[in-house]
């Protein structure tokens, strides 16, 4: 089965530096864009950062200048840099990819379970 893995999450102290990890694995034939997104305490679940297929990059307008996206597509993982760390960054954050199953005809949307991010001030 298709499946996302998060993983780097953690404590950290504001203005400190934290990478997180996203590995997806399965029969896949295609993975297109991935993502990042976070959820805090009591508030909905919001976009952080996207990485096309090809690629290009898009931050939301809190994060720009202190996240960085890269990728190793060798070994299918999304990366997502995160300096400079403020308590409002405090949130679980998840991975999404948009990934075409061997044998399907079209991608399908995936998630993977989250990881914990906490930046203590």
């Amino acid at each position: 089965q298709v499946q996302l893995v998060e993983s780097g999450g953690g404590l950290v102290q504001a203005g400190g530096s934290m990478r997180l990890s996203c590995v997806a694995s399965g029969n896949m034939r295609r993975i297109g864009a991935m993502s990042w997104h976070r959820q805090a305490p009591g508030k909905e679940r919001e976009w952080v950062a996207t990485m096309a297929t090809y690629g290009n990059t898009n931050y939301t307008d809190s994060v720009k200048g202190r996240f960085t996206l890269s990728r190793d597509s060798a070994k299918n993982t999304l990366f997502l840099q995160m300096n400079s760390l403020e308590p409002e960054d405090t949130a679980v954050y998840y991975c999404y990819a948009d990934i075409q199953p061997r044998g399907s005809f079209i991608a399908y949307p995936y998630w993977g379970r989250g990881t914990q991010v906490t930046v203590s001030s």
